[in-house]
């Protein structure tokens, strides 16, 4: 009975283990099951994130008494470094420790900077001394609050790139209703991100202004610790994929392997490339990939065998001299993803308009609510935050299906597909603030119409549609981006690429810098005062935005040459079961 029951058990085909290393039994691990402790420990890091971070400008200001430019530049800097350590947490992942025991490790560090960042806005010593709303910090407590936020900088490092590529590899993509519920899995991801989101950008900024900041820090350090704990609770349940090595490595050898062997004459029959016989690939981790014609050829010669390669006596090869298809596969597979990567920049350019031009455009228009409430400009991209909550079901509960029904497809649209539809998308938004730029400057024809408190008569709710259209592009385009770096990433370096797609939105920032300086360089030549002037009734943010529509669209011409000369990634099933069951004779 013990034989039979043992003949019974269903293996991931995948590659994927449990804990301890044992091929994953299906029916004990992953899939739904596991994915709660995953998405609720998503929500509370993100909570405590932006918590942290949302108003952080404003405690540099008030308690460190920094000025604006100062406490900006330290807050974009802080910023620009939480989008650069994912490559240092994923390589970890990757290489070396696991997404698992990465995520773990990494928890604890913001675990320990959120404490040390509450201690200095609520323990006499670490506070700076403030006298009629003017603080004074030391050095020393100005360099723990510092100390604090980068140690919270390199947690994020290693959290970010792994956390939703461990999500999906619950899911046996081999299997094909699995594969569809990973690609749900991705939508609703997003969607705890938003919430947490929501959460930190109303109530825990009312509580920093109203209540202290020590609170206000305090409250996102105990949803960092159910994080914490939620996250562990799932351990039982969760699929696990082998570190593979240094993916850098590998890339190296690849490329040196095939200079070597840049004289040699590639065979006809491409199955004569070097590939090892066993069943699983020589990359731990990893499952063997097909070759493809595609794409830099001159790479394949890493994977002739010439006269030279000697096998040694104990079955080794030298792998900067020969490399197997499945090394050089992966090589192909990160450059043929550059360029879809590259397209993600100018849509993270358009989403950081949220929190510049959107932000400008809000303080000329009419902000009350009600005879004594103002709202911020900024506070309006909740809406933003509240179109992505409602997009998500939509897209996975109505959108898909009816996708489903016209292409056949079991998620509805190809990856590029989605990401192409938020592209479009993103044109229309900039295309909305423009129209309302030019609707907002005839009120204020010759300033007429401008109240003596100096806001057009014109709601700052009309902003409510560009913000609204941003949040569904985000749904199309964000989310498509997780899913398409995760699927099309080799096996081994998936933490990796899910890194390479963040990093889109530290360069769409910083390719809105320059836009927004090369504009102002060149429109106030002659003593004109430019597009974008302190005095926006006197420039053209309008032609601002139609620029961003413009390198939208162009954009999106790129990205469609891009996306039809790409080729899906071909990687081989491998079967546990045969395994699992010798082993009971």
């Amino acid at each position: 009975m013990g034989e039979e029951g043992e003949e019974d058990i269903v293996y991931t085909k995948d590659g994927t283990t449990d804990l301890h290393g044992n091929p994953a039994i299906k029916k004990d691990t992953g899939n739904w099951r596991a994915c709660p402790y995953i998405l609720a420990n998503e929500c509370c890091e993100r909570l405590a994130y932006y918590g942290m971070s949302t108003n952080l400008v404003n405690y540099m200001k008030d308690r460190l008494h920094q000025g604006n430019a100062t406490a900006a530049n330290n807050v974009t800097y802080w910023s620009g470094t939480c989008y650069v350590m994912p490559l240092l947490g994923a390589f970890i992942a990757d290489a070396y420790a696991g997404r698992y025991w990465t995520i773990a490790s990494f928890m604890i560090i913001y675990i320990l900077g959120l404490t040390l960042l509450t201690l200095t806005a609520s323990v006499k010593a670490l506070e700076p001394t403030c006298h009629g709303g003017v603080c004074d910090p030391t050095r020393a407590q100005t360099g723990v609050v510092f100390a604090a936020l980068y140690l919270i900088a390199l947690a994020t490092g290693g959290i970010k790139p792994c956390v939703s590529s461990f999500g999906a590899d619950q899911f046996d993509e081999t299997e094909e209703s699995e594969k569809k519920r990973k690609s749900s899995f991705f939508n609703w991801f997003y969607f705890s991100i938003n919430i947490g989101s929501l959460v930190a950008a109303s109530v825990l900024v009312w509580i920093q202004t109203n209540v202290g900041w020590g609170w206000g820090f305090g409250i996102p350090a105990v949803a960092m610790a159910v994080a914490v704990v939620s996250f562990f609770l799932g351990t039982p349940l969760y699929r696990h994929q082998k570190p593979g090595g240094s993916p850098l490595t590998r890339i190296a050898q690849v490329m040196v392997a095939s200079v070597r062997k840049s004289g040699v004459k590639l065979p006809a029959d491409k199955s004569l490339l070097y590939e090892i016989t066993r069943e699983e690939s020589a990359i731990r981790g990893s499952r063997k990939m097909d070759h493809t014609d595609q794409l830099m050829k001159f790479l394949d010669k890493a994977a002739v065998q010439s006269q030279e390669d000697k096998i040694n006596n104990g079955g080794a090869v030298n792998p900067w001299r020969l490399c197997t298809v499945t090394q050089v596969e992966e090589l192909k597979s990160i450059v043929r993803l550059l360029p879809i990567w590259a397209s993600g920049i100018v849509f993270s350019t358009v989403y950081s308009q949220m929190g510049t031009m959107f932000v400008l455009q809000g303080n000329t228009m009419d902000r009350r609510m009600g005879p004594r409430f103002e709202i911020p400009s900024a506070s309006l991209s909740i809406f933003d935050t509240i179109s992505v909550i409602v997009w998500v079901p939509i897209y996975d509960r109505v959108v898909v299906p009816v996708a489903r029904r016209f292409t056949g497809r079991e998620r509805g649209f190809t990856h590029l597909t989605r990401m192409g539809v938020g592209l479009v998308i993103s044109v229309f938004a900039m295309s909305s603030a423009g129209v309302l730029e030019v609707a907002r400057l005839r009120r204020v024809v010759a300033r007429r119409h401008k109240r003596s408190d100096g806001y057009v008569p014109m709601s700052v709710f009309w902003q409510v549609p560009q913000y609204v259209i941003v949040g569904a592009a985000e749904v199309f385009t964000f989310v498509g981006q997780l899913e398409f770096f995760y699927d099309q990433a080799p096996d081994a370096m998936r933490s990796m690429c899910s890194a390479l797609s963040l990093t889109t939105a530290a360069l769409g920032n910083y390719l809105s810098s320059l836009l927004v300086t090369v504009v102002a360089r060149v429109t106030t030549k002659n003593g004109k005062p430019g597009w974008i002037p302190d005095d926006l009734d006197r420039g053209h943010l309008d032609y601002f935005f139609g620029l961003l529509a413009v390198l939208s669209l162009v954009n999106f011409g790129v990205y469609l040459l891009m996306a039809k000369w790409y080729t899906y990634k071909k990687a081989i099933i491998i079967d546990h079961e045969p395994k699992a069951r010798s082993s009971t004779k």
